[in-house]
């Protein structure tokens, strides 16, 4: 029988082996050529691209401007949960729906995607908030390390089923190919439904529920930006973290959906994603102890420069080994970058007001994934081709690397001067 710590631990960290199924399928692998092949087969290739980017900003802007109010009020109220729980239906429920997106249904596809990512990214944002009261000091990079580890290989799982569902349909009673991938945005709701249970069991919420004031929570959420502002190292990382984290999103966001573009064939691109998720699993735990030998900071500084070159790359691209391997690449980055943030992050934040702050966090992450997909979908609406936007991103992982080596920080992650004003 585990620890009660040791089961909030695992409770936490299952939530990220649940909702990664929606990262993998539904945002990266499946319903991306999906939606550019079955859903939007009627539209040239260079407007699908463009309409999916154009959707993936506008429902990132909506997160980006509601999750700090939200955190805030969220924080006020000692409602956390509850906020979660809507959010967290919301993504499962429009997820689900997907199943309903026929060929041609593309006017169906993007309004349910929409919702899907709007649930998702905001019950994270609640979800993120809960890491500090798990985990403290040093212990967040190794638990955080390892939600997004689980992640990885719980949304790798998963879709490895999906690609056999669309390989041979037949041997789950489906038609065809298209009835295989719509079984696989089913199939992902299940999943993210089922698995989120431990966090919502054996994870509580300290304190007394008041009731949601929202003029209160604005109040708040000014206090909170003020704060930020008054301490410029936290400052100068949200700025890097933006820059380099739309860099990321972008990767996330549009990778296959480009693959598709420059003549990748469906299998490929989803099983190189699967390849992805496989190799992001030891490599989130290898950047974990990594930070701890040479420090957050250089740790991150590996992980952009691999982005910064992969997509580069991209603008090459022409043959399925190409992208394969350009995947497997990724693979040894993504999760280390995130979890090492997010955990760089989560030091900053005081106990009692961690959703507020990260609301904040995440509105940074959110804005952070709208420059990217848009300037695909303007790149491709201008040039017919989105081949030109795919260099373009590696700016964003230079210039985050150069802001991020302007934070002053100690070996294990902490801001010298947020420290210093917490104990003044």
């Amino acid at each position: 029988m585990p620890s009660v710590r040791n089961r909030e631990v695992l409770g936490w960290c299952l939530y990220d082996w649940a909702n990664s199924a929606f990262a993998t399928t539904i945002m990266a692998a499946v319903l991306p050529p999906y939606f550019q092949n079955v859903a939007a087969s009627s539209l040239p290739d260079w407007r699908a691209t463009a309409l999916w980017g154009f959707t993936a900003s506008g429902a990132t802007l909506a997160v980006a401007l509601f999750a700090p109010l939200l955190g805030a009020v969220a924080d006020l109220a000692g409602r956390r949960r509850a906020f979660f729980c809507a959010f967290w239906l919301l993504g499962v429920g429009s997820t689900g729906a997907l199943f309903l997106v026929g060929e041609g249904g593309w006017k169906l596809c993007l309004p349910l995607f929409a919702l899907g990512l709007v649930g998702f990214s905001l019950s994270n944002t609640f979800y993120d908030s809960f890491l500090p009261l798990v985990a403290t000091g040093e212990g967040m990079d190794r638990v955080s390390s390892l939600g997004y580890a689980l992640g990885y290989l719980g949304g790798g799982l998963l879709l490895a089923v999906n690609l056999i569902m669309i390989g041979r349909p037949e041997w789950f009673g489906l038609p065809d190919a298209s009835w295989g991938a719509r079984a696989s945005f089913l199939s992902v709701a299940i999943w993210w439904a089922a698995f989120s249970l431990p966090f919502l069991l054996w994870v509580k919420e300290p304190g007394d529920v008041g009731k949601v004031d929202w003029r209160a929570g604005i109040r708040e959420l000014k206090g909170t930006l003020g704060e930020v502002g008054r301490h410029r190292e936290a400052a100068k990382f949200l700025v890097a973290f933006w820059l380099y984290a739309d860099g990321i999103s972008t990767v996330i966001k549009m990778a296959a959906i480009y693959g598709a573009e420059v003549g990748i064939g469906t299998q490929d691109l989803v099983a190189a994603l699967l390849l992805t998720q496989f190799v992001a699993f030891p490599f989130s735990l290898l950047f974990g102890r990594l930070s701890e030998r040479i420090g957050v900071k250089r740790a991150l500084y590996i992980a952009l420069g691999v982005y910064a070159s992969v997509c580069g790359w991209a603008y090459f691209l022409k043959d399925a080994w190409q992208f394969w391997v350009m995947a497997g690449t990724v693979g040894t980055v993504q999760g280390g970058a995130q979890a090492l943030s997010r955990s760089f992050f989560a030091r900053m934040v005081p106990k009692e007001r961690t959703a507020e702050f990260f609301g904040f966090f995440s509105t940074v992450a959110k804005f952070a994934g709208i420059l990217g997909p848009f300037m695909f979908g303007l790149v491709g609406s201008i040039f017919h081709t989105s081949r030109a936007a795919a260099p373009a991103i590696s700016a964003l992982f230079l210039c985050g690397a150069a802001v991020l080596s302007r934070v002053k920080v100690d070996r294990c992650g902490t801001s010298y001067l947020w420290t210093t004003s917490r104990r003044s």
